[in-house]
């Protein structure tokens, strides 16, 4: 017998070594092409291949195992629905979620255009942690998987850091960067803070995903609570607060709709299963229109993908490197390597004059201090009349470069709002909670017209926009008039009281009431002006007379 299966396997090994196709028995006997031969490998019968596999076993060789058969998946969705490990959950607030989302088609068309780029990487992310594939529909409960998404409690980016947790994370903020909108960085911060809040709480992803929204000690109160009053401790059953009672369930919704769009009556957009991005890495800084130029791309979609960039320019101490489209890379790199390091970023020399200061000239510049101190080693913020500093200095004009923090500033302040838009320069002691007292707007509103959150830091001399009621239409708070256009002509001004004046005399002047005065300037009536103060009015410009 032991002779007979060595006989076998003697005459399957050639076959073996030059890779030609055995023939099942009862199968046509026409040859096989060379090709296919190679494609296919060995075909054997089930005997034969247990004779050869116990022959091989027993001389010493590696076992004959198949390998196990990878499923090909040509749309991204379809990949992330044999990943989907969460509970199935038919809880009200899921059900809720799905409703909202089925009866905005809009939203989600919106999401998957917003996620092409970024959804490959995030998906291969996940799946080499291992982790639920729901993680990687998480930037739409965050952000709608909008990079540049801010948030009233100061978050940003895809994945919605706060400013802590980012530093605590590895993500790096300053003028020139902020990490949280790497989508490289942010993925990977986002995914190792899952992972130890998965730990933290013993394996259970859903309370993972209430801490990750609301931190972790919010959700150990919550448990200690119910453990005290002997009440069960999973998600749902939790009183958390209701952003997060409402986070998980929309993942879950969301999961639900995508595993079966058919089912909920959601088309999905196709996107294909394939790698759309490529890290490049740089020598250097370099010029953001410089690096759109040399890869043939708009500046605005450069920014897209790299939304962690501020200014014009990559961070000069990096990270240095460029997320950029796979089809463009190789025309990028060729380009790049005829521009020497040293001319990847212009630079303008500057002699300082009377009244210059490190702040003005990065003002005028457009850098940071910071940068000026670095690139003319200089220890400290002292410079000198007729010193000459090298300033590095962008390709283009400021307004060219769209999707810088400053240029973002300005278009959501230019946005076209209900009301009055009125121009507040911001001044010593001043807070958005103060200034929107004064001008009786939420502090919400007031830091969404400007791009800010409410707890942001306002600096002397900043230029905020404050949109008001229709005149005449919120308790006094604007001058009444009749003029139709009164709402596009209303401007705020500052007014020095002088010697001799008086509310009453002022209301006369400038068209408005005393009790306006009072309320725009918080004037306590018992308390007379006093020479030198300074009166905030909101005066229609068309009622106005030239004395």
């Amino acid at each position: 017998m032991e002779t007979q299966r060595l006989l076998a396997f003697v005459a399957i090994a050639p076959m073996l070594v030059t890779g030609c196709a055995l023939i099942p028995s009862g199968a046509d006997s026409a040859p096989v092409a060379d090709a296919e031969a190679e494609s296919n490998l060995v075909d054997f019968t089930a005997e034969e291949e247990v004779l050869v596999a116990e022959d091989a076993h027993d001389d010493g060789f590696a076992t004959l195992t198949p390998e196990p058969e990878v499923p090909v998946h040509e749309d991204i969705w379809d990949r992330m629905r044999a990943g989907f490990a969460l509970p199935a959950s038919d809880h009200g607030r899921v059900v809720s979620s799905r409703s909202w989302y089925q009866r905005h088609q809009d939203y989600i068309n919106r999401v998957a255009t917003r996620a092409r780029p970024y959804l490959h990487y995030i998906v291969e992310e996940v799946e080499r942690r291992g982790m639920p594939m729901e993680m990687a529909l998480l930037p739409v409960v965050e952000s709608a998987f909008d990079p540049y998404a801010y948030s009233h409690g100061r978050a940003a980016g895809l994945w919605q850091f706060v400013p802590a947790t980012g530093r605590q994370y590895g993500l790096k903020q300053n003028w020139w960067y902020d990490g949280r909108r790497d989508v490289v960085e942010a993925t990977r911060a986002a995914l190792d803070y899952l992972e130890y809040l998965h730990d933290m709480f013993d394996g259970d992803w859903m309370l993972a995903l209430a801490a990750y929204n609301s931190g972790e000690g919010n959700v150990q109160r919550a448990i200690r609570r119910n453990r005290a009053a002997g009440r069960p401790t999973d998600f749902f059953s939790l009183q958390l607060p209701q952003e997060t009672r409402g986070y998980a369930p929309k993942l879950l919704a969301l999961r639900d709709l995508v595993a079966n769009p058919q089912n909920y009556d959601i088309a999905l957009q196709p996107i294909a299963n394939e790698p759309y991005l490529e890290i490049v890495e740089l020598e250097g800084q370099i010029d953001l229109a410089l690096a759109a130029r040399l890869s043939g791309m708009e500046l605005t979609e450069l920014y897209l993908l790299n939304p962690g960039f501020n200014r014009w320019a990559t961070d000069p101490d990096g990270p240095h490197r460029l997320l950029l489209p796979i089809a463009v890379v190789e025309t990028f790199s060729s380009q790049l390597a005829a521009v020497p390091p040293t001319q990847r970023v212009s630079w303008a020399h500057h002699q300082v004059r009377p009244g210059d200061t490190l702040g003005v000239l990065a003002s005028r510049y457009r850098t940071s201090v910071t940068e000026l101190q670095r690139v003319n080693r200089l220890q400290g913020s002292m410079i000198r009349v007729g010193q000459r500093l090298m300033v590095p200095n962008s390709a283009l004009s400021a307004g060219q470069y769209t999707m810088t923090a400053s240029n973002r500033t300005a278009a959501t302040q230019a946005r076209d709002r209900d009301g009055a838009r009125l121009e507040y320069t911001v001044r010593r002691g001043d807070s958005l909670w103060k200034i929107g007292r004064q001008h009786g707007v939420g502090i919400r509103n007031l830091a969404s017209w400007n791009a800010m959150a409410p707890n942001d830091t306002l600096r002397e001399g900043q230029t905020l926009v404050i949109w008001t009621q229709v005149p005449g239409a919120s308790a006094g708070a604007l001058p009444s008039t009749d003029n139709p256009m009164s709402e596009h002509t209303l401007r705020r001004i500052s007014y020095t009281v002088r010697r001799g004046d008086s509310l009453g005399r002022i209301s006369q002047r400038f068209r408005v009431s005393v009790n306006q005065l009072q309320q725009w300037n918080n004037i306590d009536p018992n308390r007379y002006l006093q020479p030198g103060q300074r009166l905030m009015l909101y005066v229609d410009v068309t009622q106005q007379s030239g004395g």
